[in-house]
């Protein structure tokens, strides 16, 4: 699609994703034994023919080039297709961070008036769904609208202070006119959740981000999407499929735990996710080993894992090693990560080359997760309940005592 430019917001953190973004930022989260979070709108785009694509780097950028590096795993690499990374810049008279989603686009004119497209379509580069962007077009195109957004049906009152919610008039199953927007009310019944997929005319939306421009906020649902909806025809697409949302550890986990089981909610291979095979050297890899001491059940490893201990419930990614005698269950291991010979873990994510020493006891039942930031060598021994945060790079010898209860910080 010639005339549609792509722009996904991918360069922040969130501080609810704890020490797992301490050195990358959300969208490049790993997810699924050796996918990105940021796969999920890459491949859609790929599947829905839109390869000129915008993404607005900010916050440790360096794992997030690594992984998109030229656009070529999505093939958008050739004359007319591309994937460029867009981080903040110093210009004459003017440079500064984003200051907030419709900044860094503002910021990024210069790059959609170069492409010229019809349509502009922004996408947040942390969301795990399967969308072809072609049928939002066409609701879009065929509506005469200014501006659509894609929404999500969720429970109202219960989720309404996470989201910018609306009411979207019944004229079409698709959608219709958006006739109520609010930004994260702490009290509505609106249940239509805004997906953060917003289809633009491209000369209105630099009109208005011109506009915005002046203002001390700079954020598309908070100012862009109610400014446009006084005078403007916007417009309401009801996405029904599944959509899993990242952005705390507990949803991360939630979405993270919906590719296992015989029927998945999120099916990566009917799906056709792609990945960036030569980042982490994913393609290189030994076939993955597993030992005949070793008992597996629903749990997914890529290449490069060593198994010999007990796995349910799980994912492994490339590199992960579980011991004999260890137990990992109901978690999560980031590449190159150990756990040794007789040590336990249950719902725990441990991020990239951790070790969880021999017998050590981590995480538990119950809601609480354990999580283990990147680096972290956890001693042997050592008990550390459900509920505790390790922070990253730490050696043994930052253990001060053997045992650590729930809601406790090592660091």
């Amino acid at each position: 699609m010639a005339q549609v430019l792509a722009m996904i917001l991918a360069g922040g953190r969130v501080g609810e994703l704890d020490v797992l973004t301490f050195f990358r930022p959300k969208s490049v989260l790993p997810y699924g034994r050796l996918y990105r979070v940021i796969d999920f709108p890459m491949s859609n785009l790929m599947h829905s023919d839109i390869e000129n694509v915008g993404i607005l780097s900010q916050y440790r950028p360096f794992e997030l080039i690594s992984h998109i590096a030229n656009g070529e795993p999505w093939d958008m690499t050739g004359r007319q297709r591309r994937a460029v990374i867009l981080p903040p810049f110093q210009g004459r008279g003017s440079s500064d961070w984003y200051q907030g989603t419709a900044d860094a686009v503002y910021q990024n004119t210069d790059f959609i008036r170069m492409n010229d497209p019809e349509l502009v379509i922004v996408l947040s580069g942390d969301h795990i769904y399967r969308m072809d962007y072609r049928t939002l077009i066409e609701f879009h195109r065929e509506k005469k609208a200014d501006l659509t957004v894609a929404f999500t049906r969720v429970s109202p009152l219960k989720d309404s202070s996470r989201f910018g919610l609306a009411a979207i008039e019944d004229e079409d199953p698709r959608g219709g006119k958006v006739t109520e927007y609010r930004e994260k009310p702490k009290n509505s019944n609106l249940e239509w959740a805004s997906l953060t997929i917003y289809v633009f005319k491209t000369e209105l939306l630099i009109a208005a981000l011109n506009d915005n421009a002046t203002h001390a906020s700079h954020e598309f649902g908070r100012d862009i999407i109610p400014m446009l909806l006084k005078k403007h025809r916007v417009y309401g697409y009801k996405h029904t499929g599944y959509w899993g949302y990242t952005r705390t550890i507990e949803e991360y986990y939630r979405t993270s735990m919906d590719i296992l089981g015989y029927r998945p909610k999120v099916d990566i291979r009917s799906w056709e996710i792609r990945t960036n095979m030569a980042n982490d050297g994913i393609r290189d890899r030994k076939p993955a080993f597993v030992g005949a001491s070793a008992r597996l059940k629903d749990t997914f490893f890529y290449a490069g894992c060593s198994i010999e201990g007990t796995v349910r419930n799980s994912i492994l990614f490339p590199g992960v090693s579980v011991e004999k005698g260890a137990v990992v269950e109901d978690s999560i291991l980031f590449f190159d990560s150990t756990v040794k010979a007789g040590a336990r873990a249950k719902r725990t994510i441990a991020d990239s080359a951790c070790t969880i020493g021999a017998h050590a006891d981590v995480g538990g039942p119950g809601d609480k997760l354990t999580v283990i930031g990147m680096g972290t060598d956890v001693p042997e021994n050592v008990r550390i309940a459900g509920g505790v945060t390790v922070h990253p790079k730490l050696k043994p010898g930052a253990f001060t005592k053997p045992r650590y209860k729930a809601g406790e910080v090592i660091q």
